[in-house]
């Protein structure tokens, strides 16, 4: 009689526990896809081509291919293109979470990412088309999903050309500090960079229509603060007081890393690097990838703190 308790009591238990645990991990499994959600809302970017004045509708990972290919040569190591690729995917995937209630997530031009369809690629180039669309597809699927966090949030990715020698602190150059985008040594983008030193050369008069001050054949500027980098942060040219960020987009200059030297009536601007400086470098990327560095390092080195993760 107690043996036929027992047999009965498992009889009706059992189903029950194995029921209270499918729904337990069917709720799990929820609230995961919820998460993920989340995360990229969905899998297809909608991108406003801005010559074509349309918005089209990409996969995420074609998406990746075609900012890869519009942001980095295609002659970079794998392993920096690798880390191009995680970028992308993550800036992509921070745009379509904010601007999910507007009609596109992103421009495919330098206000956002360049992107480059299969039909531009095939133009830009050419014989060697296929030999590049299968070196791009090895770096997409082999980072496949990969995005940045810190503090388990998407991060806000920038990146660049070449650096002055370092990378800058967000807050010297987008006033907002953030803690895994802090100035690093890149001193080795002069080792692989064509665009780590520059002069351009305008008329005086040029100058200072460009800079809005009245003519004067005497020039004197004073840099009265720098970043951490070295970078002129700010500066006064005759008497009137300037950012660093303001000179460089009136000038239309390299970067922030300037100097002048008056020659008659022309003046010649020397720059150090190419672009705004925050986050990873490109060129920089490169010549870590060369000292070995594999494409997760690299990652790190630039956007310190943070995590790669993946949506499945």
């Amino acid at each position: 009689m107690k043996k036929l308790l027992i047999f009965f009591t498992i009889i009706l238990v059992v189903p029950t526990i194995i029921a209270l645990t499918i729904s337990k991990k069917e709720e799990q499994k929820k609230q995961g896809s919820i998460i993920n959600n989340q995360i990229t809302n969905n899998r297809t970017v909608r991108v406003r081509r801005v010559s074509k004045d349309k918005i089209e509708e990409v996969p995420l990972e074609d998406y990746v291919l075609g900012v890869v290919s519009g942001e980095m040569p295609i002659s970079f190591t794998e392993e920096a293109l690798k880390a191009q690729a995680v970028c992308a995917r993550t800036y992509v995937i921070r745009k379509m979470e904010n601007n999910k209630d507007k009609e596109y997530d992103v421009v495919d031009t330098i206000d956002n990412q360049v992107y480059q369809d299969i039909e531009q690629l095939k133009n830009k180039w050419k014989d060697k088309y296929e030999e590049n669309i299968k070196k791009l597809k090895k770096i997409v699927e082999e980072t496949k999903e990969e995005y940045l966090t810190y503090d388990g949030k998407v991060i806000e990715v920038f990146f660049f050309s070449t650096s002055n020698g370092h990378t800058e602190n967000s807050e010297e150059v987008f006033t907002k500090a953030l803690p895994y985008l802090k100035s690093v040594d890149s001193s080795f983008d002069e080792e692989v960079s064509p665009v780590f030193k520059a002069e351009v050369e305008m008329s005086l008069s040029d100058f200072y229509t460009k800079l809005s001050l009245p003519y004067n054949k005497k020039l004197e500027y004073e840099v009265t603060e720098r970043t951490e980098a070295g970078s002129v942060k700010k500066v006064k040219i005759n008497g009137k007081e300037y950012k660093g960020t303001e000179v460089r987009r009136l000038l239309g200059i390299r970067s922030t890393y300037f100097e002048f030297v008056v020659n008659g009536t022309n003046i010649l601007i020397k720059t150090t690097g190419y672009g705004h400086g925050v986050g990873m470098s490109q060129y920089g990327a490169l010549a870590l990838s060369n000292k070995g560095y594999t494409y997760d390092k690299i990652l790190k080195y630039y956007y310190q703190g943070v995590e790669i993760q993946k949506f499945s």
